[in-house]
């Protein structure tokens, strides 16, 4: 399947979801790389006008387990995250922001990615990690 395939293929399958509802829209892929964005706006924001960063972990778990879910038959294996951290840098700015995973470890059970989160201009504002299992399905 090629890139503008699987980024559709991956769009349309998080309408109706916690993803839709925070405007997370998987933007570019790669070997070993995915790439999603999501808005800063009064669906993601924290009072005082900041990027709130639950919202940031919604990212970081949606592109992280994205980047394993790719990677999978999908027809036979579910995809779980089943830790994650963050540390958050500094401040978001802007009107979105990128987090883009890429793995640090692909095992045949357990996958461990890596997330950025950059802001519109570029900006690193969070630097996360994500531990996915790979099971069966049925099993």
């Amino acid at each position: 399947m090629d890139s503008l395939a699987v980024l559709e293929q991956m769009n349309r399958e998080c309408r109706g979801t916690l993803m839709e509802a925070l405007g997370i829209e998987f933007t570019g892929v790669g070997e070993n790389w995915l790439e999603a964005r999501m808005p800063i706006d009064e669906r993601t924001m924290r009072p005082g006008r900041l990027l709130h960063g639950g919202a940031i972990m919604a990212l970081v778990e949606t592109v992280g387990s994205g980047l394993t879910y790719i990677g999978v038959l999908r027809e036979e294996n579910h995809v779980f995250g089943i830790e994650i951290n963050g540390n958050h840098i500094r401040k978001a700015q802007g009107d979105y922001v990128v987090g883009r995973a890429e793995f640090i470890h692909k095992g045949q059970r357990t996958h461990v990615v890596s997330v950025n989160v950059t802001d519109e201009f570029g900006n690193l504002a969070s630097v996360c990690r994500i531990t996915n299992v790979v099971l069966p399905k049925g099993g």
